[in-house]
C-alpha cells in the first residue's frame, strides 16, 4: 500500500521505500531521511527574498544573510519535482525532518490494499472535533 506523506512524498509500505508522489519514482528506504535520495539545490536566498533596501546603501537590507542563512532545495532525481525546501545554517546537514513508525503505520493499515480515494470516508475512526474550535 502506498501512503501519500506529504504532497510530493509518499511511502510504500510493502517494498519500504519513499516516494516521489508525482510519478512513483523510488527514492529511497522509508527508514532513512527521504532528502538522502533527493538532488539538492543549494540556492542564494537573497535569490527568492529580494533586498527591501538598496545593499549599497545599508549593511542590513531584510533579505536573508546567505553567511547565516542557507536554502535547500530537494528535487526527485528522476522527474525534477520539487519535494521539499529547507532553511537552515550554511553547512548544516540536510534536517531530518519525518521518522516514520513504519511498524506501527504497517500494523494500522494491515488489511487495506488501497488508500482511500475520499478523505470524506477514511478507513479508520475519525478524531472527534470540537464545534466550538478551542478544547474546554
Amino acid at each position: 500500500m502506498k501512503l501519500p506523506m506529504t504532497e510530493y512524498l509518499q511511502i510504500d509500505l510493502e517494498r519500504e521505500t519513499w516516494e516521489c508522489r508525482e510519478y512513483g519514482h523510488v527514492i529511497g528506504a522509508a527508514r532513512a531521511n527521504y532528502k538522502e535520495g533527493l538532488l539538492v539545490h543549494a540556492r542564494d536566498p537573497r535569490e527568492i527574498h529580494k533586498p527591501l533596501l538598496d545593499p549599497k546603501l545599508y549593511q542590513y537590507t531584510f533579505s536573508p544573510d546567505p553567511e547565516w542563512c542557507a536554502m535547500l532545495e530537494f528535487y526527485c532525481p528522476n522527474c525534477a519535482t520539487m519535494i521539499e525546501v529547507e532553511y537552515t545554517v550554511p553547512g548544516h546537514p540536510p534536517i531530518h525532518d519525518i521518522e516514520i513508525d513504519i511498524d506501527a503505520l504497517k500494523k494500522r493499515w494491515a488489511g487495506l490494499h488501497e488508500y482511500p480515494a475520499s478523505r470524506w470516508n477514511p478507513p479508520y475512526p475519525r478524531p472527534v472535533i470540537d464545534p466550538h474550535g478551542h478544547g474546554h
